[in-house]
């Protein structure tokens, strides 16, 4: 294991831990129970563990940071973690927590009746709890045509009209990974370079991202699907749609939230517990505490979501994007991808 920077301790050390103020504490004889979630997800996150913990009495406290960042910080502690579960907004953050050793498989019927085989890692080690598309946004006031595959925003049309998240961003990361499954390095990194041809402009949050194509700063952009949903329940009038790419092809980049049970868990049981209620009976607080798609196919997604319509997902390639995760990255570096 290589030795963590100064820095990268001192980031670590500055995560803020919060105790969630949700009910069923600590008693006079210090029998209650408790989980410890280390989340990367962290828009209504508070909320769902409150109702987590009126459902069942146990009290959730928990640490947010980025999903690199609390990965980084299981491997540091090692088997003193006390983290119970880690919650990530990123698929491959996930699997590269499984790849580390770092997660434990959950043999659980509950888990595997509600969550499809497509949406967990081949050996149970995580779950996905929630679905989300990175898209093609577009201008309703000076786009007629918007491009349908992620190939057209390097049309040439849009030169100096493309916002794009940096290439540090796990989002772009994931979606560049899954390019390369479904086409191969090659043709990834084409698709990649035409976008640095057009020009873009790199702005490091999907919400400013949609923001700058309501104010004209650009055109046409890659963001999440929920980004839009609440920007949209905030703000009706918002002059942005999603334009659903692949459709004729493997489906438009589909990125989950998940979760799964650390390898040196001191609650292992609690922690269970909270997955399965999160997969179950917790699924739809879940997803739309956030505007997610829910990972049980079975489970309504919130109705500014229904609004959007129906598409085509590539759910195939969820599993893959730990593995080309490193792919990915030296091919956005050696594309010039900011």
């Amino acid at each position: 294991m290589k030795p963590l920077t100064f820095l990268r301790l001192a980031a670590l050390a500055a995560l803020a831990t919060t105790a969630a103020a949700c009910g069923g504490g600590s008693d006079e004889s210090g029998d209650s129970r408790t989980v410890t979630v280390y989340t990367g997800r962290h828009y209504g996150i508070e909320p769902v563990f409150d109702a987590f913990t009126a459902s069942t009495g146990i009290e959730v406290r928990f640490t947010a940071g980025s999903d690199p960042e609390l990965r980084e910080r299981l491997v540091a502690e090692g088997d003193n973690t006390p983290a119970d579960l880690v919650m990530t907004a990123d698929a491959a953050n996930i699997e590269l927590a499984a790849a580390a050793g770092l997660l434990a498989p959950v043999e659980s019927k509950k888990l595997n009746d509600a969550i499809p085989e497509e949406l967990r890692s081949a050996k149970n080690e995580w779950f996905a709890l929630s679905r989300r598309l990175r898209v093609v946004m577009y201008s309703t006031e000076r786009v007629t045509e918007p491009p349908s595959t992620y190939a057209a925003l390097g049309d040439e049309r849009w030169s100096g009209k493309l916002c794009l998240r940096p290439s540090t961003h796990p989002y772009t990361q994931s979606l560049v990974a899954s390019m390369i499954l479904n086409l191969g390095a090659d043709k990834a990194r084409a698709i990649v370079d035409s976008w640095v041809a057009n020009k873009p402009l790199y702005i490091n949050s999907d919400t400013d991202i949609l923001k700058a194509i309501a104010a004209g700063d650009c055109d046409v952009a890659l963001a999440n699907s929920y980004y839009l949903a609440r920007l949209l329940a905030e703000e009706p009038a918002t002059p942005v749609a999603i334009s659903w790419p692949e459709q004729d092809g493997t489906g438009a980049h589909v990125n989950v939230s998940t979760a799964g049970i650390t390898a040196a868990a001191s609650n292992p049981d609690e922690a269970i517990e909270l997955l399965e209620w999160l997969a179950t009976e917790g699924q739809k607080t879940f997803s739309d505490a956030n505007f997610e798609y829910p990972a049980d196919p079975d489970v309504a997604p919130a109705d500014v979501l229904v609004s959007f319509g129906e598409f085509r997902a590539d759910l195939a390639a969820v599993r893959e994007l730990g593995r080309l995760n490193p792919d990915a990255v030296e091919l956005l570096s050696r594309a010039g991808y900011e």
